[in-house]
């Protein structure tokens, strides 16, 4: 198993700097809708698109041309009814809700609650803005992390879905520094790693950084 440190410092080596989600409430939702099953390249393509409508304000999104916004929308791959759908119905709750970020800024526990009146936004999805955009040193393990992780041999794997986010919640609470910004780096390169390279169904061991100290890989490439 690769010292936790060693894997982060490979991984930093192989992809060179990330660009975190930003650091809005909205704009980190809107990030979150882009972000639903795809690719990083793709979802960064039709967050530039909606840039350039411009639609990253809940106003702009709300009273953009429902063309313009599937244009830039389907940038980021499958799902396109869903994604539009979600842009205008979060669009919806931040203008009925204008104090929504200020809540989820102020407290995670509160913010928490707040976000559940955004769609298509799950766990891993509501922690993350709580991380990047409320500025809170909250965990978030979605299941590219997971993967990446258990493959590693830092957690057994397991049948149970939910159980297995703990394991690997509870590793990384070990791993990591309880300090923000190394939260939020660890977690994104992790993050990555399982978008990129260590995909569910045909993961990229040949090319992988980590694959040396890695037992999935090394059975996989043996």
């Amino acid at each position: 198993m690769l010292p936790f440190d060693d894997l982060l410092q490979r991984l930093r080596d192989f992809y060179g700097p990330l660009t975190p989600p930003p650091h809005d409430v909205f704009g980190c939702y809107v990030w979150e809708v882009m972000n639903f099953h795809a690719a990083p390249a793709k979802r960064d393509a039709a967050i530039a698109g909606l840039r350039r409508i411009p639609a990253l304000t809940p106003d702009a999104i709300w009273k953009a041309p429902l063309g313009k916004l599937e244009a830039a929308t389907v940038l980021a791959g499958p799902y396109l009814d869903e994604r539009v759908r979600a842009l205008r119905a979060g669009a919806d709750v931040f203008r009925r809700q204008p104090h929504l970020s200020t809540t989820v800024t102020r407290s995670a526990l509160s913010g928490r609650r707040a976000l559940r009146a955004l769609p298509q936004l799950g766990d891993a999805a509501a922690y993350r803005v709580l991380l990047y955009a409320g500025g809170h040193p909250v965990m978030p393990i979605d299941p590219n992390t997971t993967r990446v992780i258990t493959r590693l041999g830092y957690v057994p794997p397991s049948s149970h879905g939910r159980e297995q986010l703990r394991r690997v919640r509870r590793a990384l609470s070990r791993l990591i520094s309880r300090q923000l910004e190394t939260i939020g780096r660890s977690i994104l390169l992790l993050e990555h790693h399982g978008q990129a390279t260590c995909l569910e169904y045909d993961p990229h061991c040949h090319i992988c950084p980590l694959r040396g100290g890695c037992p999935t890989g090394q059975q996989r490439e043996g």
